[in-house]
């Protein structure tokens, strides 16, 4: 039976990666997201992902980030005109409304990639089934995680394989859209068989045989995880508590 090494228990990962992000929404100001969103990137380095991590959210986040900035700010209201042409005007509540919503959701985004970033996918799988969860639930689960990562294998392999029979790959967009538009039907057709041979392979162990399943490789909580859980759930309680003190206020 092997035994996973990588730190933390997943579920204490991802309690901390809901706090820092769900408490970027409740702290009433946007300089509380901001340090945790930078927090993320001080992990994610001393995870030794550090780069990897900014691509990341450089390709996702931050591309939604600056879209809905720029809608906030342009019609969010106000009164305190600082710039105006025709129906579009940018004013101090709107930039202040966009920068709070604008961080929280960097914050939220950044928390949760960070977790499946440093967390193995048989880790989570793992943790789920100690959890209670169905091992058949818990494979649906795992199938969509890796749908998207394998999907864009196969995708890879397939424009290398069109780019071996001379077929233009590269260029400009029309001539990559036209290049993409083939792969589509190898592509769905590789994903069905693939999902024919998982179904076979998983038959073939008894995957769905009404028997008690022998774990190869398992999670465990130690104490360290159940004080940082405790830790963060009172730290939670008390932030929800003063945020809900303000409004009675």
């Amino acid at each position: 039976m092997q035994k996973s090494i990588t730190g933390l228990y997943p579920g204490t990962k991802f309690i901390g990666a809901l706090f820092l992000g769900i408490t970027a929404f409740i702290v009433p100001t946007y300089w509380y997201s901001i340090g945790a969103f930078l927090a993320c990137i001080v992990l994610a380095f001393l995870a030794g992902i550090g780069p990897k991590f900014l691509r990341t959210v450089r390709n996702t986040l931050l591309v939604l980030a600056i879209f809905m900035f720029g809608i906030r700010t342009l019609f969010g209201g106000g009164e305190t005109v600082l710039w105006k042409w025709g129906n579009l005007s940018v004013t101090v509540e709107s930039l202040n409304n966009a920068t709070t919503i604008v961080t929280a959701i960097l914050a939220l985004g950044a928390a949760l990639l960070l977790f499946f970033l440093i967390t193995p996918v048989k880790d989570i799988t793992a943790a789920l089934e100690n959890a209670g969860m169905a091992p058949s639930a818990t494979y649906v689960v795992l199938s969509a995680i890796q749908m998207i990562p394998e999907m864009r294998k196969q995708s890879a392999t397939i424009m290398d394989a069109q780019k071996t029979r001379g077929v233009e790959t590269e260029g400009k967009l029309l001539t990559r859209m036209k290049a993409f538009v083939p792969t589509l039907g190898p592509l769905v057709l590789s994903s069905i068989a693939s999902t024919e041979e998982r179904v076979i392979t998983l038959e073939s162990r008894a995957f769905t045989a009404p028997v008690t399943k022998t774990r190869l490789y398992v999670v465990t909580k130690e104490r360290r995880d159940v004080v940082i859980q405790v830790v963060l759930i009172a730290l939670f309680v008390l932030i929800v508590s003063g945020r809900i003190a303000l409004w009675l206020l």
